[in-house]
């Protein structure tokens, strides 16, 4: 009788006290707005419409804003519910695993580039891009064997292509994609039912389509080969499952852009309260959905009472990526700690000596700083080059190598050696072949600081890289933190730099749209670019790491070795492991802040260079620093000389371009690796 009383009251709280939650934030949020409108006006206008301004706004901006919000809340929920039962992942959900960077970037090209499949609000752009998405990272981790760790990262990875493939098309082709920004970021700002008319029946037929499958589906989570005695046809179950779930995330995005971690919070929420069964568990999560997203959404109107509209996506990303963080310690145990993620460290493969290694990147980095004096917007011209330094004297030519171009390529060398090598040390020092400053938050943390630095305390350039340092400082002690509650475990480090991460691109997303930073110059920034960087930046912050840390580095770079033998083993040779630990990740936060001051977030150098350089020299650390310095600096010089001759006279960013070579790298170990 106490388990059916019981069972009865969490029933009632789950489905009675959410609907009654949901009824409530429906009022607060449509009584939120620029102009105040009374309670009574706003009851009228539900139930006794009249034609004046009041009922209006209540009518056509405010109420479909609350219900897209139920209907989009909802869908995600019970995609990120569906999503976890077929991948057997407990952290699967349109966000996790890219499927959201895929459909907006679908979306996005389709406007560029095929605006006339853009009918219904891009649904169908959306779809395919979603599909196609979860098809990668799903073959890309494993298939059906990955494990829960690889299918997140790939999906992370992934995200991190198309984010820069769509920042790509945003920069170039500004105003066609205008209005895509906030869009991007998530919203749900409304001027008529359109949005809302148009979803509720795709939501509709999605969520009777997996309630019928609800029965199959349970049968998925006693195990494939269970399913498959019981009669279930497995394939056809996830099949049927995936892409109705892949369509509620397609509707959602089509409507209201990519919001991510609702489908994460929500089905976790109903899976804490005690519930398995997929017919109530679909239903609670689509009405917590819905909760989660109105509450964010009036989070973004209370955090911003001038209603200049903050990105809900961000508001989400802020409650989302702190329990996502949570869900990683809580199931460390159980789910991750036996996980293996070293074997997609690079492994040495050439065991090519120093003598021969270091000379060769040095030539390599020598020509393509001669490439990149000698290139401008009339292509490859070395003769003119030469003719500036030994032949006729041009004043316009030797200013122009001399003030931007040398200067320029300088930066993109040392910005690249020290991204680099502080990926190398958070490696060694994290035990986690995936750490780099930009994946476990670092970068994000400088980002903050700098922007916080720049728009909000309004003081001069030279303090930015003072608010780069107090910031990435910030996010260093809680990764050390996490880093220590998680015992240093390579797996759930890399699932915890993604959440800390995720919460720091939140922060800067609402920055910059409180700052009202044009779409370019915002995306630019934000990617990482070595665009009209010059002597300054090089005084001013990257030639302190050269003089003071790498030195530091180099005399402490035993410790990698030391460190890399496991704790105990380091205790026993005297070594105190924590103080060791900690010294070495802060320089290594350090640097990473002085690229950002310097050239932006630029990500991937610092994960790439490190395992390019253990596949020439081996994994011995001391061998490592040189070799990982130069390979990191030949890269971002690279970067930059294809960032300004590839569209010239149009430039990509730096940071963007890495990226996209660099994911598609990551994603090829990864599959080569599995």
């Amino acid at each position: 009788m106490n388990s059916r009383l019981r069972n009865f009251m969490t029933a009632v709280l789950t489905f009675g006290g959410g609907t009654a939650l949901l009824c409530i934030l429906v009022f607060i949020h449509i009584n939120q707005g620029s102009v105040s409108i009374s309670i009574g006006t706003v009851i009228d206008a539900i139930i006794a419409p009249e034609d004046n301004l009041a009922h209006h706004t209540v009518r056509m901006l405010r109420l479909p804003r609350a219900v897209l919000g139920i209907i989009a809340g909802g869908a995600l929920a019970v995609s990120g519910t569906v999503l976890q039962t077929v991948t057997k992942n407990p952290l699967s959900s349109a966000s996790t695993l890219g499927i959201h960077s895929g459909t907006y970037f679908a979306v996005v090209l389709s406007t560029v580039f095929f605006p006339v499949v853009m009918v219904g609000n891009g649904i169908i752009a959306a779809f395919v891009g979603g599909i196609l998405t979860f098809l990668i990272v799903f073959v890309l981790s494993g298939g059906s064997k990955a494990s829960p760790v690889r299918m997140v990262l790939a999906g992370m990875i992934v995200t991190f292509l198309f984010s820069s493939l769509t920042s790509v098309l945003q920069i170039f082709y500004e105003n066609e994609t205008a209005g895509l920004f906030l869009w991007g970021s998530g919203t749900l700002v409304q001027n008529d039912w359109n949005g809302v008319t148009f979803s509720l029946p795709i939501v509709a037929v999605g969520l009777l389509i997996l309630l019928v499958m609800s029965f199959k589906m349970d049968t998925l989570t006693l195990g494939d080969d269970v399913a498959v005695a019981l009669g279930q046809n497995v394939s056809l179950v996830k099949f049927i499952s995936i892409t109705a779930a892949v369509l509620l995330t397609s509707v959602t995005v089509s409507v209201a852009g990519p919001i991510g971690f609702v489908g994460l919070v929500a089905p976790h929420i109903i899976k804490l309260i005690g519930y398995r069964k997929h017919l109530p568990l679909i239903i609670a999560s689509f009405i917590w959905g819905g909760n989660v997203l109105l509450l964010a959404d009036v989070l973004a109107r209370v955090i911003d009472p001038s209603f200049s509209e903050l990105p809900v996506g961000a508001i989400t990303a802020l409650i989302g990526a702190p329990w996502l963080i949570y869900l990683v310690l809580r199931m460390k145990r159980s789910t991750y700690g036996d996980e293996n993620t070293s074997v997609i460290a690079g492994k040495a493969s050439v065991h090519a000596p120093l003598k021969a290694v270091i000379p060769i990147l040095i030539f390599v980095i020598a020509v393509t700083v001669f490439v990149s004096l000698a290139s401008g917007n009339y292509g490859f011209e070395p003769v003119l080059l030469w003719n500036t330094f030994f032949g006729d004297a041009n004043d316009f030519m030797l200013g122009l190598v001399m003030d931007l171009r040398l200067p320029r390529a300088l930066v993109a060398l040392i910005s690249g050696m020290v991204l680099a090598v502080s990926g190398l040390v958070f490696q060694g020092v994290l035990r986690n072949p995936l750490a780099d400053p930009s994946v476990i938050g670092i970068t994000s943390g400088a980002g903050v600081g700098a922007l916080l630095t720049m728009y909000v305390f309004g003081v001069s350039a030279a303090w930015i890289p003072v608010g780069a340092m107090i910031g990435s400082l910030v996010f260093f002690i809680a990764v050390m933190v996490l880093a220590i509650r998680a015992q240093f475990q390579p797996t759930i480090l890399a699932l915890l730099g993604i959440g800390i991460s995720a919460f720091g691109s939140a922060i800067i997303q609402i920055l910059v749209v409180q700052a009202d930073l044009g779409v370019a110059s915002a995306l630019t920034w934000l990617s990482g670019t070595t665009y009209a960087r010059g002597w300054a930046e090089l005084v001013r912050f990257l030639i302190w790491p050269v003089l003071i840390l790498f030195p530091l580095l180099m005399i402490r770079i035993r410790v990698l070795d030391t460190l890399s033998l496991g704790d105990d083993t380091a205790k026993g040779l005297g070594l105190r492991v924590m103080s060791a630990r900690f010294q070495l990740a802060l320089i290594a936060t350090l640097l990473a802040a002085f690229s950002v001051a310097a050239v932006g977030s630029i990500g991937f150098i610092g994960l790439i260079a490190p395992h390019l350089s253990r596949l020439l020299v081996g994994p011995a650390n001391q061998r490592l620093l040189p070799v990982t310095m130069l390979v990191g600096g030949a890269m971002l010089v690279v970067a930059d000389v294809l960032s300004r001759t590839l569209l010239a006279p149009s430039e990509i960013p730096s940071g963007i371009l890495v990226a996209i070579i660099g994911a598609p790298y990551f994603l090829w170990l990864m599959r080569k690796r599995a």
